[in-house]
């Protein structure tokens, strides 16, 4: 079994190198330290939840915090295109698995959305709250698989607050998971450029829609602001699954999967 994996916060470990200690108090230390138990000698690794992460070895165990020695140091890549779901709000929390699940699969960032056929509701005064959790819920998945980085989850966004956005930001190639639509993922992205070594597209957004799917206002609302279709596979998939599974095809079109 791998190393646990604890995460700090952006620029925590900017200064280490090996040799040198950090303390891990505060939620996570306590969780090293009380709940996992871990003890000196045992190995660990640390995130600045961004690039960063370090191996190294607890050398001491208190009250609520561990000391680490750090061996190795590692930044990871960023990669282009930013992988970005766009998540329509689903009910029996449908929504929340495919935050958790994207996570795990390595999506960079979430947009919540408000479709026009979703059931689930942020209502208002519990915005905050709502996002709270879709928060909790990819830095759960994150540290459960190892992650590095964690998902950035930006605000939630209608339909026409996207379309605006979309359009006045460059490099943004937006995609929307279809079910009528007859053209594959591979062949819309390669159209977009997404796939090219030096590509321009800075970030790829994957559409999700409810369970209801997107409606045929939506959809020309999305074409109109630039967004281009695609359809995921011969089946037609919930909700939670289409996200993940774009994901996934996109990491495989993309190549990031043939790093070993």
């Amino acid at each position: 079994m791998t190393a646990p994996l604890f995460h700090l916060f952006p620029g925590a470990l900017d200064t280490v190198g090996p040799g040198s200690t950090v303390v891990v108090s505060g939620a996570e230390g306590h969780h090293a330290a009380t709940v996992m138990r871990l003890g000196a000698g045992e190995l660990i690794h640390l995130s600045d939840t961004q690039q960063r992460r370090i191996e190294g070895i607890i050398v001491a165990s208190g009250a609520g915090e561990v000391t680490v020695e750090v061996r190795e140091v590692e930044d990871e890549p960023s990669l282009k295109p930013r992988l970005v779901l766009v998540q329509a709000l689903a009910k029996e929390k449908r929504d929340l698995q495919a935050v958790e699940s994207a996570t795990e699969l390595g999506v960079d960032a979430i947009i919540p959305w408000d479709a026009e056929r979703s059931v689930a509701k942020w209502k208002a005064g519990r915005e905050a709250k709502k996002h709270a959790e879709w928060v909790n819920t990819a830095r759960s998945a994150a540290k459960q698989t190892r992650r590095t980085s964690l998902p950035e989850v930006r605000e939630l966004v209608t339909t026409g607050k996207y379309c605006q956005h979309i359009q006045q930001a460059p490099g943004i190639a937006a995609v929307a998971l279809h079910e009528v639509e007859e053209i594959s993922l591979s062949s819309v992205l390669a159209a977009a450029g997404a796939l090219e070594a030096e590509t321009e597209v800075e970030e790829l957004h994957l559409l999700v829609g409810p369970e209801g799917g997107i409606s045929d206002r939506e959809l020309t609302q999305l074409t109109a602001a630039g967004t281009l279709t695609a359809r995921l596979g011969r089946n037609v998939l919930r909700s939670s699954t289409a996200g993940p599974a774009a994901v996934v095809a996109a990491q495989l079109l993309l190549g990031r999967w043939d790093w070993a």
